[in-house]
C-alpha cells in the first residue's frame, strides 16, 4: 500500500458537555496539527499516490471551514461533542466528499482510503481511517 501525507493545522474554541470532561466543559481554545494520508494499492500513470498540491490545498480548504471558529455555534455539531476524535471524522468525510468531487484530480480516483490525524499535542493525538467510495478499504465512513 502507497501512501502520501500532507499536513496542516487549526485553531478552534469549543465546550463539551458531560463530567468525564471536566474543566473541559467550560469555552476553551485548541490547536491541532492535522495530517491527512492518502492510501492506493498502486500508483497511478504518473508514479503518485495523490497530487501533493491539490491534497494540500484540499485539506486546506476543509480545514479553512472550522479554523477559528467556536464549534459550539456551527449547525454542522449541534448537540454534538467536538472531541478530537469527532474532528478527524469530520475533516476526514470532507476531504472524501472532494475526492469524490474530482477537486484531487483524476488520478485521486484510484484512492481506497484517508486518515486523518488531529495531533493535540506532542504526546496525544487522534486519528479516524475511513475507505473510499468504490473501495474495500478499512473504516466505514461515510461522505
Amino acid at each position: 500500500m502507497f501512501s502520501v501525507t500532507v499536513r496542516d493545522h487549526i485553531m478552534i474554541a469549543h465546550s463539551f458537555r458531560g463530567a468525564v470532561f471536566g474543566p473541559a466543559q467550560r469555552l476553551h481554545g485548541a490547536t491541532f496539527v492535522v495530517d491527512a494520508t492518502f492510501r492506493r494499492p498502486d500508483l497511478d500513470d504518473d508514479g503518485i499516490v495523490v497530487d501533493i498540491g491539490l491534497a494540500t490545498d484540499q485539506l486546506k480548504a476543509v480545514l479553512g471551514e472550522l479554523n477559528y471558529r467556536n464549534l459550539d455555534d456551527e449547525p454542522a455539531f449541534a448537540g454534538r461533542n467536538t472531541t478530537t476524535e469527532v474532528l478527524a471524522r469530520t475533516v476526514a468525510d470532507r476531504l472524501a466528499d472532494r475526492v469524490a468531487a474530482g477537486q484531487l484530480g483524476d488520478g485521486a480516483r484510484g484512492l481506497t482510503g484517508i486518515t486523518v490525524t488531529l495531533h493535540e499535542s506532542h504526546v496525544a493525538w487522534a486519528s479516524y481511517e475511513r475507505a473510499l467510495p468504490g473501495s474495500t478499504a478499512a473504516g466505514e465512513g461515510t461522505a
